[in-house]
């Protein structure tokens, strides 16, 4: 293993979801970790608690002349903590580069697909800790009590020899890991900005999956695997006994967790144990996860972003019943929006009451062939497949509270959809945010 007590690292944009939890693995491994984001968020709460003292703001004087520099690939180039660094002749890595070598410190398991990645990575790693290991895990979302601490965490450094990671095919970093055993959940297209045809990023998979000596895969995918390779197919009713007792709802949740105990299958580790284990995952946070109740309704927040996980969250949520499912959307991305917005709107079809917000811009600009886009075009393609069913513009958070607010009623079930700010409406209606 690395001497990480030698390396200083300074993370730009460190309350990244990502760029969080690999600067706490390299905080906890001895590193000298400093960073700095645009904006306050609950990761930098995190990382103060875990004793770093990340900055608000960008500013090259933040820059620690001998430090690595660590980005990702939403830091632009004018960043002025990145131009010093450049300027300086500093040294600078890609997310990718820098999860890539913490990984190669154990035994990888990679989870990698264009839905369920990170529910699939956290039920690994809830499994490999019930079953008495202890890995070391980098997942895009928070698993509750998944810090060494009891809190929630998205990353921990732990003693074990396996590292679970989620692997992120958006910008094509998942290619620089080495994984043992590579799970692979789905493929369908999504992030058009990095990728043009499927047939492109099925050849990127294969390319993730090439190092594995064991593949876990649905049936579709399993001639992804190289020459030689271990294969599970998870879709087929197998690993794991006949009927999973999840606390987690809906079919595809069941999907993760097959594919995840094909993980401890392929970790030569008990497999039957492990589905006992999945019994007690709480889910992962931001993924279906209930947030409180408004008015006697259940108020539920997600952060699907793609048409399919978007119907998905919805069939699982309506396996609970309610008198009348609403489901409140922000697209996320113009590219995304401009690519999907009718399957979007076909999808939000499944719940009985419809409300969109504008685009959760990220880091785009709706100039060139996306000038015009908006979450009215979801709207509208909501309408013309809801037969019938009330579809409202809300635009913004603040007109979706007041709006929602005083028509939620007893019985009903509010989920709200996105991977941008939504989740701050879901905190309002309950009087948390």
């Amino acid at each position: 293993m690395s001497d990480w007590s030698t390396r200083k690292l300074h993370f730009i944009a460190i309350g990244g979801a990502g760029m969080s939890g690999l600067a706490l693995v390299c905080h906890q491994r001895g590193a000298r970790v400093t960073g700095s984001d645009r904006a306050a968020s609950s990761y930098l709460e995190r990382l103060r608690a875990a004793g770093l003292e990340p900055c608000v703001g960008h500013d090259a004087d933040a820059v620690p002349a001998d430090a690595e520099v660590v980005v990702s690939t939403a830091v632009p180039e004018d960043n002025p903590e990145l131009r010093i660094a450049r300027e300086r002749g500093q040294r600078v890595l890609h997310r990718g580069e820098l999860l890539a070598e913490l990984c190669a410190e154990g035994r990888l398991i990679a989870v990698a697909g264009t839905h369920g990645k990170t529910t699939t990575t956290g039920m690994v790693v809830h499994a490999l800790r019930e079953l008495g290991a202890d890995p070391t895990f980098f997942i895009g979302g928070e698993l509750p009590g998944g810090g060494g601490d009891g809190r929630p965490a998205n990353a921990w450094h732990g003693a074990g020899e396996w590292v679970v990671a989620e692997a992120d095919e958006s910008d094509a970093s998942f290619l620089e890991l080495r994984p043992e055993i590579a799970v692979v959940t789905n493929l369908e297209l999504d992030h058009h900005a990095r990728w043009s045809s499927r047939a492109e990023l099925r050849e990127a998979f294969a390319k993730f999956v090439a190092p594995a000596r064991g593949v876990v895969a649905p049936d579709e995918l399993a001639g992804l695997a190289p020459d030689g390779a271990a294969v599970v197919r998870f879709d087929g009713g197998s690993p794991g006994p006949a009927e999973l007792e999840l606390r987690v709802p809906g079919a595809h949740n069941v999907l993760n967790a097959r594919a995840a105990l094909g993980a401890l299958e392929l970790a030569g580790l008990d497999v039957e144990a492990g589905a006992r284990a999945l019994a007690s995952f709480p889910g992962m946070l931001r993924r279906q996860e209930l947030r409180g109740e408004r008015n006697g309704a259940l108020i539920y927040d997600d952060y699907g972003h793609h048409p399919t996980e978007v119907r998905a969250t919805l069939l699982a949520l309506r396996e609970l019943e309610p008198k009348r499912l609403i489901a409140v959307f922000q697209p996320h991305l113009y590219s995304r929006t401009k690519a999907f917005a009718d399957e979007f709107g076909a999808a939000l079809a499944e719940a009985d009451a419809i409300g969109v917000l504008d685009v959760y811009a990220a880091r785009e600009e709706p100039v060139g062939e996306l000038a015009g886009v908006s979450g009215l075009d979801v709207a509208r393609a909501a309408a013309d497949h809801a037969g019938g069913k009330p579809v409202w513009w809300l635009r913004d958070r603040e007109t979706a509270a007041r709006f929602l607010a005083p028509r939620l009623r007893p019985g009903d079930l509010l989920v709200t959809v996105g991977a941008g700010d939504i989740h701050l409406l879901a905190g309002t209606l309950v009087g948390s945010g």
